[in-house]
């Protein structure tokens, strides 16, 4: 297979004929490429654990096109998912709601509840309507690349990761670049269990209420290990006052081999050091937080500094991200 251009109606029909006869399809959302196969075929799911190298317990996100589909899968009838899929969908977030009986059992790494999402990039919709069409009512997909790795945010990203083999449908970078928030929605009271763009306060308005961490009894979701989204070299987080204090020591001698450094504080870095300036938004960092990774990989690079974002809720998404790319 090959990439096809996400935004041609005959490339997208042949993707959804792919899906429905229980193949693999990548996919542009508006916050990272998918790997999805049909999620009511719990064979076709099990490609998705072979492929990337992922532990059959760890659940998928289930993408759905309408939320009479979204009903398919789970009971969004608790106040919280109603009021959030309300607001936010089609959009970046996740819901965890309480799965159907015999539906999905793959998807959900077996738990009794479910992952959804009804996301809002017009290839990916364009793609999970023609698949429901075709008798698909939703799309279990998690990031198209190997477990544990750098998510991708272009498609040329996934043929890195998987080869010409693989269907991919190019929508051109993903506007986001991280992945969605996830609200477990199953318990008494919400909790987010992973943040995304879509910041903990603009969540906690709509709800009327603050939202909980996940702690004891949340259920396994996508993208909550430890160690995750890593580059190939070790990442070290670091504060401007240290990065500041470790140049003006680089300075006085030989630069170390292999360093590159994402950070807003330094600006110019010695010769021999590769320097990303990080942008001052965060929605701008997240959006190419992935790609800067993935280049410092492409570069061979043998360690990364990144400087640690702002501890302001907007930032919450990319701290989560850069903290678990630091701990693998």
């Amino acid at each position: 297979m090959s990439t096809l251009d996400g935004f041609d109606p005959a490339a997208v029909a042949l993707a959804a004929e792919r899906l429905a006869a229980g193949g693999l399809v990548a996919f542009a959302t508006e916050t990272v490429y998918g790997l999805g196969a049909r999620a009511d075929d719990d064979a076709a799911t099990a490609a998705i654990f072979t492929t990337k190298g992922r532990p059959a317990g760890h659940p998928l996100i289930v993408h759905v096109a309408s939320l009479e589909d979204a009903r398919f899968f789970g009971d969004l009838s608790a106040p919280a998912a109603e009021r959030l899929a309300a607001r936010f969908w089609p959009g970046p977030l996740t819901l965890i709601v309480p799965r159907r009986p015999g539906v999905a059992e793959a998807a959900s790494g077996g738990q009794p509840s479910i992952g959804l999402r009804w996301p809002s990039h017009p290839v990916a919709l364009a793609l999970l309507q023609a698949a429901a069409a075709r008798g698909v009512r939703g799309v279990a997909a998690p990031s198209a690349n190997r477990f544990g790795r750098i998510s991708p945010t272009r498609a040329a990203h996934v043929a890195v990761e998987f080869g010409p083999e693989l269907m991919v449908l190019d929508g051109g970078d993903c506007p986001m670049g991280i992945e969605s928030a996830i609200v477990d929605c199953t318990r008494q009271a919400p909790a987010l269990l992973r943040p995304g763009v879509l910041d903990r306060p603009t969540l906690e308005a709509v709800l009327g209420d603050a939202l909980r961490d996940g702690g004891a009894g949340a259920p396994r979701a996508p993208g909550t290990l430890a160690a995750h989204y890593a580059p190939n070299a070790p990442l070290r987080l670091m504060d401007g006052a240290q990065l500041k204090a470790a140049f003006e020591v680089l300075a006085g001698g030989a630069a170390p081999q292999g360093l590159a450094v994402y950070s807003r504080s330094v600006r110019q870095a010695p010769a021999g050091i590769h320097l990303k300036v990080m942008p001052d938004q965060a929605n701008e960092v997240a959006h190419e937080l992935f790609s800067v990774l993935r280049d410092f990989d492409a570069r061979g690079v043998r360690l990364i500094w990144v400087e640690t974002p702002p501890p302001s809720p907007a930032w919450e998404g990319v701290r989560d991200r850069l903290a678990r790319a630091a701990a693998a």
